[in-house]
């Protein structure tokens, strides 16, 4: 069933079709408007914002590719769907067209219900997966709402605190407490820098998957070794463990940008950092091997159980009331999530109270 209040442009510079078009749209009791060319086409889709565009190819001015490509740049009409009509019998026009983010193929001729059935197909799923994206907003705002205040508020109380004692009273303060004191107020300031960074990347990896990477064919990281060593020894001289670290790194390069290369590694070694004792080793291996590069980091912390590592994601964090835990529930996700996107992925392996092993896999630079 068609929804009467439906907007729908159709673009085609063959008056006649276009006419046959709209009437068959507005008899049905759609809303459609009508466009001559892919130029008008483009601009009367940005003010009038429809659910849906049909479009032919080949116009005189601004074909059906430009109105695509123009549609797609655009933030406004990006999400859109398109039907491409033509009378072009080979493959290509459908491939290209598909390519270049059309959502369906109508070839010419057709008839009214053929038309009014690719319509309604298009605009089901459209609506099934509008339904999908707001759902996973809900529940991104719930988590946030339930994570975020906690997190944040944590180590804002720090700075807010020790910053106060010092104003009111550093006349009274010997210099080493002021000292003692601004070390407390600089590490609850990038422990809040980190818990917004991984907020604010999560949010954009979850709304922005099919747009996130635009150059990832060309992204590469050199010398990933040095870059583990910099990385893992400057996240265990926050911990005051940089003498756990036990280190083999072999050389290698991989298909990732370098700062999301690092931010993979921060993430995979702080976790183990963070979860288990000082004084217990915390093993980084890093491997060139014949399907991918392999990060490896292995701790000897309190673990999880099967059903945990099956639960993990976003906000989620186990026992909080047993155990302390700093952060959002993001770094593994967030690391899984930014692995996936260049080819590679992350596993976890755990044994409570035994530890926990995360082997991140990337693809090798060509």
């Amino acid at each position: 069933m068609l929804n009467p209040m439906t907007k729908i442009l159709v673009v085609e510079d063959d008056n006649a079709q276009l006419q046959l078009v709209l009437t068959i749209l507005r008899t049905n009791g759609l809303e459609a408007i009508g466009a001559s060319n892919g130029v008008d086409g483009a601009e009367m889709a940005k003010s009038y914002l429809p659910d849906l565009i049909i479009s032919d190819i080949h116009m005189d001015r601004g074909g059906g590719y430009d109105l695509l490509a123009s549609l797609r740049n655009d933030l406004r009409t990006a999400s859109i769907p398109v039907i491409i009509m033509t009378a072009m019998a080979e493959k290509e026009g459908f491939r290209k067209s598909m390519e270049m983010g059309a959502d369906d193929f109508l070839p010419k001729p057709f008839s009214p219900s053929v038309l009014l059935a690719a319509v309604n197909l298009r605009l089901q799923k459209h609506r099934l997966l509008m339904q999908k994206a707001n759902q996973k907003l809900e529940e991104l705002r719930k988590a946030m709402t339930f994570a975020i205040p906690h997190e944040l508020q944590t180590p804002l109380n720090g700075i807010l605190g020790y910053s106060d004692i010092v104003r009111k009273q550093h006349e009274d303060l010997e210099t080493s407490e002021i000292a003692w004191m601004s070390e407390r107020i600089y590490k609850n300031a990038k422990r809040l820098q980190r818990h917004l960074e991984n907020y604010l990347l999560f949010a954009q990896l979850e709304l922005k998957q099919t747009e996130f990477l635009t150059s990832a064919a060309h992204a590469e990281t050199k010398d990933v070794d040095t870059m583990v060593d910099y990385v893992a020894n400057d996240r265990a001289q926050e911990y005051g463990r940089v003498g756990d670290l036990q280190m083999n790194l072999g050389k290698g390069s991989v298909a990732i940008t370098p700062n999301y290369f690092a931010k993979i590694t921060s993430e995979v070694v702080d976790n183990a950092l963070k979860f288990s004792k000082t004084g217990s080793p915390v093993f980084i291996s890093a491997e060139d091997a014949k399907d991918g590069y392999f990060l490896t980091v292995t701790d000897r912390g309190r673990g999880m159980t099967t059903e945990q590592i099956k639960s993990i994601g976003a906000y989620v964090q186990f026992d909080r009331t047993i155990y302390e835990q700093q952060g959002l529930g993001l770094g593994l996700v967030v690391s899984k999530r930014l692995a996936n996107l260049y080819g590679g992925d992350l596993f976890i392996q755990s044994e409570m109270n035994v530890g926990t092993t995360v082997r991140v896999k990337l693809p090798q630079a060509l």
